[in-house]
């Protein structure tokens, strides 16, 4: 499985890249080859509010629903509408295949590095 080393992750299995001025928010490799074949996706509407560790989005596997958890107190900016139109992009390439846009703030030592976070997963 794949983690760039140039973004962050969570417990909760969602990376998070940082840009100017905010945040791009995505779900990892592993979280992807573990819902299976992504058929939908539900997402927020730009400028919800968004809290750290709360659901703000959900995506539908031909074997489950998942919640999406937030990393950021903040706002959504702007969804990816790429994903809505076409949601296996996210099994295809789940590090640009990115669900939100959000500005705010992160919670301290909330992310992990891509060396933490493979640490949590489960040995193959």
């Amino acid at each position: 499985m794949n983690f760039p080393e140039d973004l962050k992750y969570t417990k909760s299995h969602e990376w998070v890249r940082a840009l100017e001025g905010g945040w791009e928010i995505g779900i990892t490799d592993y979280a992807q080859k573990e819902l299976g074949d992504i058929v939908f996706v539900n997402l927020p509407q730009e400028g919800d509010s968004l809290s750290a560790e709360v659901s703000f989005a959900d995506v539908e596997s031909v074997k489950a629903v998942s919640n999406i958890y937030s990393p950021v107190n903040g706002t959504v900016k702007e969804l990816n509408q790429g994903i809505l139109e076409d949601p296996a992009l996210i099994n295809r390439s789940p590090y640009e295949a990115w669900l939100i846009r959000a500005g705010g703030e992160i919670p301290a030592d909330e992310l992990l590095s891509a060396p933490e976070y493979r640490a949590l997963l489960p040995q193959e």
